[in-house]
């Protein structure tokens, strides 16, 4: 009898094991897919830049742009801004925050962008 309620809980514990780690699995699966949608919609800002040959994008752009991030990711967060000390360069930041985390705890990913020229 011993015997069986020692296997029943040692079961028991591995299931538990078990299910704890499917639910880290799901939870880094989650946040990887917030990452490749952030790197997809900084692929599209940039580019939206080299179509145009321009560092900045039109306020309609931009703003669809801001639009799809906010959409696409959990409290996202877009912003293009110009390199002021590198010509014809912008650096595009995307901050993004799951909701089961703290809010001062956030994800970012960031790109730079130099265009060289009419001829690149």
């Amino acid at each position: 009898m011993i015997e069986s309620m020692v296997a029943v809980l040692l079961f028991s514990l591995g299931a538990l094991g078990l299910i704890g780690l499917q639910t880290s699995a799901i939870k880094m699966a989650a946040e990887a897919d917030d990452r490749n949608r952030a790197a997809l919609l900084a692929d599209d800002a940039v580019a939206s830049m080299w179509q145009t040959n321009s560092i900045t994008l039109s306020s309609n752009d931009l703003l669809a742009w801001e639009s799809a991030v906010a959409a696409q990711l959990p409290n996202g967060e877009g912003e293009i801004t110009a390199v002021s000390d590198v010509s014809n360069t912008a650096d595009v930041v995307i901050t993004w925050r799951p909701p089961s985390r703290k809010s001062t705890d956030t994800n970012r990913l960031s790109t730079r962008i130099t265009l060289n020229g009419p001829d690149f």
